[in-house]
């Protein structure tokens, strides 16, 4: 099938390879003016857009355009694929982490255009381009016909990784849930981690650990190879800092889980991990030292560059 891609960052390239090694043809088009181009000169079957505009205007009637493009910037590109005449009898994707809410938001302002609006969360990071992406889908029922060619394609396989699980909103709710899911088991891979490595006078080698792990465990899974991997490479982790980010979905979850009333303790304990591991030297730390020497005289460990009070 024709359709154009917009968003062209690690995970919207690697989608164009595979739809492109699928047979598809594509209109690829990114804010960024080499990345197109690159992929038009790697790709058969790839031709680039050097704006939305032109994109539009290279897709057969009726027009199916995806995008891949952070949550921020998904309502100015809708109105520049508006202003270029996208229209009535169009679908458009959007495959990137937005918020369900905006996008029952948006499927409902599209209407007055005649535009399918169909959320896609999609899983599968820079891994989807070889075992292909997992795809969860709201819209209608005609929106996904259309674009079932395009979604054989991207899947791992043309009958099982996708699937259609509700109105427009749902497919971003689903992959909400999933991110939180996948902050809880992230969190208790980390801890897990941890207590082995503080009892190197026991297990000696974390690593290998999680290669005997890996075979026949009940907790073997992807994530437990990637930890594997990495101590392959590096087994004390030297390399990495312990900040870690988070993409704003696990917010989103937790916020879900209040609104209705759901608890969320392991989920909700996961996001605030990666909130503590961006501090240094925290008030709340420091509190928590003046009240134990308040009330108890323990000693406390000084401020750097501080003598320790004997």
């Amino acid at each position: 099938m024709h359709l154009g891609m917009i968003g062209l960052g690690r995970m919207g390239a690697n989608m164009v390879r595979r739809l492109a090694a699928g047979g598809h043809r594509i209109a690829a088009y990114d804010v960024d003016p080499e990345r197109a181009p690159g992929l038009a000169a790697e790709l058969e079957g790839v031709r680039a857009a050097a704006t939305p505009g032109e994109l539009v205007a290279a897709l057969p009637q009726p027009r199916t355009v995806w995008l891949m493009v952070p949550h921020e910037h998904v309502d100015e590109t809708i109105l520049a694929l508006i202003d270029a005449g996208l229209g009535a009898g169009d679908v458009l994707v959007d495959g990137g982490n937005s918020n369900y809410r905006e996008s029952i938001n948006r499927a409902h302002r599209l209407e007055e255009f005649g535009v399918e609006f169909v959320d896609c969360g999609t899983s599968g990071g820079v891994w989807g381009l070889t075992h292909g992406y997992s795809l969860m889908l709201g819209g209608s029922d005609d929106a996904l016909a259309r674009l079932q060619p395009a979604l054989e394609t991207l899947a791992p396989a043309p009958d099982r990784g996708w699937g259609h699980v509700g109105p427009a909103g749902a497919g971003h709710f689903t992959k909400m849930v999933h991110n939180g899911i996948e902050y809880g088991l992230m969190q208790a891979w980390a801890e897990g981690m941890e207590l082995l490595d503080a009892r190197r006078d026991l297990v000696r080698d974390p690593g290998q650990v999680t290669r005997i792990w890996q075979h026949g465990s009940v907790v073997r899974s992807w994530l437990l190879d990637l930890i594997a991997d990495a101590l392959a490479r590096d087994p004390e982790l030297a390399s990495l800092s312990d900040y870690v980010e988070d993409s704003g979905e696990g917010r989103w979850t937790v916020h879900e889980g209040i609104e209705q009333a759901v608890p969320l303790p392991v989920i909700s304990l996961a996001l605030q991990m990666r909130f503590r591991s961006r501090q240094r030297n925290t008030m709340a730390g420091r509190v928590l030292n003046a009240l134990r020497a308040g009330f108890g005289g323990h000693p406390i460990r000084p401020a750097a560059g501080e003598e320790e009070d004997q």
